[in-house]
């Protein structure tokens, strides 16, 4: 397996860090060994845990209005794998890249799929592009795309969905997240009912394209580039999409795509019940669609989200496998550190989670007894699990201090020797 950053230089790190680990660790096991806890256990399942990194995320995204590039950031599926390899590399918690197309377009998917497998990794869902008109597209997608007026941008649109499904046959991929930016700017510019039906019209026929064992996910947005309506523009037309089109089509559901203030947490729960929750895109916002890393604003947030999510996999109903993955906007920092520092973040709460004791939340909670309810939880949103990470990382050979490792293997200051720069733009990767 091609490893990007020297074994010997994680390894060396580690060794010198391992005194103190093991020091924080023993003294975590024995405090939560007073709660009942078993601290390996823990540590067991977080190494259990996963998230897929998105392959545009490894380069540099931008605002509205700019983009400014980073010395050695990746221009193609090629390079970005690389960097993805380093990201699980050091914390052995991204196996999975979910590549997203044109972007990654190649002449050979079997090699692709290749390429990733030499560095450890595979593929996630693949992703659909009907937000943006390519060089040499015969329709615009100014209209929208699955809910165009335009009968012909519709069917480009249903193609394009079904190329994307044969792409991800070629490279191991069982998963189409479908987004599409169509709604309107304009009170009366469509019809609000029928641009609906046209969309699950569209969306139908790529449901029908779908291999026995895929799955379908809807990725809903409140708004954004359709500011006065957008088609699927919450969980709750995205459930009824989900429904009408069939059993292996469900919801995704991203951080940042709510207004804010809404409880993400109690959309788990329902879509949950539902049968339909697909998957996540983890990040973060400040005022809207923000794609800021993972809780870096709220991460009180992320970790009731996850409680809510262990709740479901303790009752799964009819099934509970939801997808995970990492979607963020890296405007000023180096996205490898950036994706390393959000999957630490999101593993941890994953690991706060789990330590919640359920027996007395439920108890309190069908005792109406809300100060004891509450405190459970943040009880154990408070426990620092930074040596449960660490150990974990470790023990799959990833690297306990992985932002100092990563810094100290200058691999972002050799990859600007070797990359072509990129140029200025706007907008996002």
């Amino acid at each position: 397996m091609i490893a990007p950053l020297s074994a010997e230089l994680i390894a060396e790190a580690n060794s010198a860090a391992t005194p103190a680990l093991e020091e924080d660790y023993a003294a975590l096991g024995r405090k939560l060994e007073r709660q009942g806890v078993a601290i390996d256990r823990i540590k067991d399942r977080v190494k259990e845990f996963s998230v897929a990194v998105p392959s545009w995320g490894a380069g540099r995204g931008g605002t509205r209005f700019a983009k400014f590039p980073l010395a050695g950031e990746p221009t193609n599926i090629h390079e970005k794998l690389e960097d993805c390899a380093v990201i699980n590399q050091l914390s052995r918690t991204t196996p999975r890249v979910s590549p997203h197309f044109p972007w990654d377009k190649v002449d050979d998917y079997g090699a692709l799929r290749e390429e990733a497998d030499s560095y450890g990794l595979s593929f996630d869902a693949v992703n659909s592009n009907t937000f943006q008109d390519q060089v040499g597209q015969p329709h615009s997608y100014s209209t929208g795309s699955l809910s165009s007026t335009v009968e012909a941008t519709r069917e480009q649109a249903i193609e394009h969905n079904i190329e994307c499904i044969e792409i991800g046959r070629k490279i191991g991929s069982r998963a189409l997240t479908v987004w599409v930016g169509d709604g309107t700017n304009f009170p009366g510019q469509q019809d609000l009912g029928r641009s609906f039906d046209r969309y699950l019209d569209g969306a139908a026929k790529v449901y029908a394209a779908l291999p026995g064992d895929w799955t379908m996910m809807l990725e809903h947005k409140m708004f954004e580039p359709a500011f006065y309506s957008s088609v699927i523009s919450d969980w709750g037309s995205s459930l009824l999409a989900a429904q009408e089109l069939g059993e292996r089509c469900k919801c995704l559901v991203d951080l940042g795509h709510h207004a804010p203030n809404v409880n993400i947490e109690q959309i788990v729960a329902r879509l949950h019940r539902a049968g339909k929750l697909g998957g996540f895109h983890f990040n973060d916002s400040k005022y809207g669609d923000d794609d800021l890393d993972s809780g870096s604003i709220n991460p009180h947030q992320l970790f009731l989200v996850f409680n809510e999510l262990i709740e479901a996999e303790l009752n799964p109903r009819d099934g509970f496998d939801p997808a995970y993955m990492i979607d963020q906007s890296h405007n000023v920092t180096d996205p490898i550190e950036s994706m390393l520092s959000s999957a630490e973040t999101i593993a941890g709460c994953y690991a706060r989670a789990l330590l919640v004791d359920r027996d007395a939340l439920h108890q309190a909670q069908d005792d109406n007894d809300v100060l004891l309810a509450f405190r459970t939880l943040r009880g154990s949103y408070e426990c620092d699990v930074a040596p449960i990470l660490a150990k974990a990382r470790a023990e799959l050979g990833g690297a306990i201090d992985w932002l100092s490792a990563y810094r100290a293997s200058k691999y972002r200051e050799r990859k600007a020797q070797e990359r072509k720069p990129v140029g200025l733009g706007a907008g996002i990767v």
